[in-house]
């Protein structure tokens, strides 16, 4: 199957010509990036999807930020209304070689509102979560998440290292963070959704006290001693769009996992 060419990927970066049904800012982002073997983690996608490779390989992220200001789009942001920490885990796709964009193996949220709502009407497996976010002098941000089940914890410290310096098109990092669709499963269906926003600000960076287990909670194994590669981002305004359904190209495999 063919990969998406450049041209797709700066496609997906423009604006949806349709009114979205939500805007947020998203601070303080910070993109920590494996790389690893596609047959690690092919087997955990979807019917319909094929991963998305760099130089033959894919590349699993885990991607902790901010959000501000949830507000429907044509309304002023009500300051500390639907403002909370995430913090996912997601890996790079494609549509039939087309229409590169997202899929979330976990979403972890500390709004137990934005969980509801993310799952009932995007179907993303989103889970509740405990969150701290502090910043410090330096761009220095230390981010903590424990679900409130326990299982899957995240902590690391993370500031910028070089000037801001936006991705250019047809590089790694361009690859990794310049991404506006979603894609979704819920058992029968899959779903995509857009959003929109300018590039990212975005500059590298390095990590600090890194502790996590959620990559393992799911399903997956990076390989021992690897350092992530990081890039953060201070702040974008985004647009973000209706979900849409989408046919299944395939049956469901007997060891998809379903998560509604």
């Amino acid at each position: 199957m063919r990969s998406p060419g450049v041209n797709e990927y700066l496609a997906m970066r423009l604006r949806p010509n349709r009114v979205p049904v939500m805007r947020q800012r998203w601070r303080r982002l910070g993109f920590l990036h494996w790389a690893i073997e596609p047959g690690a983690i092919k087997s955990l996608l979807p019917p319909g999807l094929e991963l998305d490779t760099w130089e033959g390989l894919a590349y699993v992220g885990i991607v902790p930020f901010t959000i501000r200001g949830t507000r429907p789009p044509f309304l002023p942001a009500v300051p500390g209304v639907l403002s909370f920490h995430e913090v996912n885990v997601r890996t790079y796709v494609h549509h039939d070689g087309g229409e590169p964009g997202v899929w979330f193996f976990s979403l972890d949220a500390a709004s137990r509102l934005a969980v509801w709502g993310a799952r009932l009407t995007y179907k993303l497996p989103y889970f509740f979560a405990r969150m701290s976010l502090a910043e410090q002098a330096g761009d220095v941000v230390t981010f903590r998440s424990r679900r409130a089940d326990g299982e899957a914890t995240f902590g690391c410290t993370y500031q910028p290292t070089e000037d801001v310096k936006p991705a250019a098109a047809g590089t790694l990092e361009f690859f990794l963070v310049e991404r506006y669709l979603l894609y979704s499963w819920d058992g029968a269906n899959l779903r995509s959704a857009r959003v929109w926003h300018q590039p990212y600000p975005l500059q590298s960076g390095r990590v600090h006290h890194l502790s996590q287990d959620l990559l393992a909670s799911a399903g997956i194994s990076i390989p021992a001693g690897q350092a992530p590669l990081v890039h953060v981002a201070r702040e974008v305004d985004v647009r973000i769009y209706r979900p849409e359904l989408l046919r299944a190209r395939r049956t469901v495999p007997a060891n998809a996992t379903t998560r509604t």
